[in-house]
C-alpha cells in the first residue's frame, strides 16, 4: 500500500534529490527559529477560515493554488508538509495534505511526527529564509468530491448509510465550549444532529520521536467502537478542518475508502441559526 506519510530519513533523501517541496505550517516565529532546511514557511495553511458555499470553495481554490504554486509545487514535485507534531498543531500539516488533495495535486505527503521526529533523529536545522523559484500546476476539478458543503452534511444527516464523525476535542462534543478559540467564539454550542464521536487524538499514540498516527489494525479498532467499517461513508468535521484533516489521512492510512470532509465546520453551521444542532450534553446524559 502507498503511504502518504514520510519519515525524518526519507525525506532527507529526497531533499538531497531535489524532488520535494517541504512546506512549514507552523508559526513564522517557530520557523524563523529553525526549520528543515529548504522549507517554505506557510502558517496560513492553519489560520485560513473557509466558507463552503461556491464563492467560498473559489476563494480557497484561488488563494492556495496561488500559494502552493509560489512555493515551487509544480506538479512534478512532492509536497511534503510539516508541523511542530502530531498532536500539538490541531492537525495542521494534515490540513495542507487535505487541501492540496482537494485541489488535485498528484504527489503530497506528510512528515511522519513533524518537526519533533526530524529533530530527533538529529537531522539538520535551518535558520535561513527560503525564497523558492515559484510554479504552478493545473487544479483537478474532480479531486472536489472529498469536500463537503453545507448541503452535502443536511443530506448527511438524512443518509442511514453514512456516519458523520464529529472529532473535536471533549469540551466542544459535550456543548460547553463553542470552539478552541474560546468558549463563546462561536454564537451556539453543540454537536451536528446524529454525529458520532472520537476525538482526534485517538487516531495517534506516543512513540520515542512524538505521537504518530496509529496503525492500520488500531485505527480501525477505534472507528469500531462508533460503527465505521472501511466500507462506510464517513462524513468529517470539526472547528475549521484541521483536526478533521488529521483524522481524515488516519482513515484514509487505514483503508476506508469514502471518507469527506466539511471543511467549514463547526465555525460555519454554527453561525446560521437555520441549521439544525444537538445541544447540552450528548446521548441524553
Amino acid at each position: 500500500m502507498t503511504t502518504a506519510l514520510v519519515s525524518p530519513e526519507d525525506l532527507k533523501l529526497m531533499i538531497d534529490g531535489d524532488v520535494a517541496v517541504v512546506i512549514d505550517t507552523r508559526d513564522p516565529e517557530s520557523y524563523a527559529a529553525g526549520h528543515i532546511p529548504g522549507a517554505v514557511n506557510m502558517h496560513d495553511i492553519f489560520t485560513f477560515l473557509a466558507t463552503s458555499d461556491a464563492s467560498g470553495m473559489a476563494a480557497l481554490k484561488e488563494k492556495f493554488a496561488a500559494e502552493f504554486g509560489a512555493a515551487g509545487l509544480d506538479g512534478e514535485k512532492t509536497a511534503v508538509i510539516y508541523e511542530a507534531s502530531m498532536d500539538t498543531g490541531f492537525g495542521q500539516s494534515c490540513r495542507g495534505f487535505y487541501l492540496l488533495s482537494f485541489l488535485g495535486y498528484p504527489k503530497v505527503k506528510v512528515l511522519h511526527g513533524g518537526f519533533a521526529a526530524w529533530a530527533a533523529d538529529g537531522m539538520p536545522v535551518s535558520t535561513e529564509t527560503v525564497a523558492p523559484a515559484s510554479a504552478g500546476f493545473d487544479i483537478d476539478e474532480a479531486a472536489a468530491s472529498i469536500m463537503m458543503d453545507v448541503e452535502d452534511m443536511k443530506a448527511a444527516i438524512e443518509d442511514d448509510s453514512a456516519v458523520i464523525l464529529d472529532v473535536r476535542d471533549i469540551d466542544e462534543w459535550i456543548a460547553t465550549s463553542s470552539s478552541p478559540y474560546g468558549v463563546d467564539f462561536c454564537p451556539r454550542k453543540g454537536r451536528i444532529p446524529g454525529a458520532v464521536w472520537i476525538e482526534w487524538y485517538r487516531m495517534m499514540k506516543p512513540t520515542a520521536h512524538g505521537s504518530m498516527l496509529k496503525s492500520k489494525d488500531e485505527v480501525l479498532a477505534e472507528c469500531a467502537t462508533v460503527g465505521i467499517t472501511p466500507d462506510t461513508p464517513v462524513k468529517i468535521y470539526c472547528f475549521k478542518g484541521a483536526r478533521a484533516s488529521n483524522t481524515f489521512l488516519a482513515l484514509k492510512e487505514a483503508g476506508v475508502k469514502d471518507v469527506s470532509i466539511y471543511f467549514g465546520s463547526w465555525n460555519e453551521w454554527s453561525r446560521d441559526p437555520s441549521l439544525p444542532i444537538e445541544e447540552g450534553l450528548p446521548f441524553g446524559a
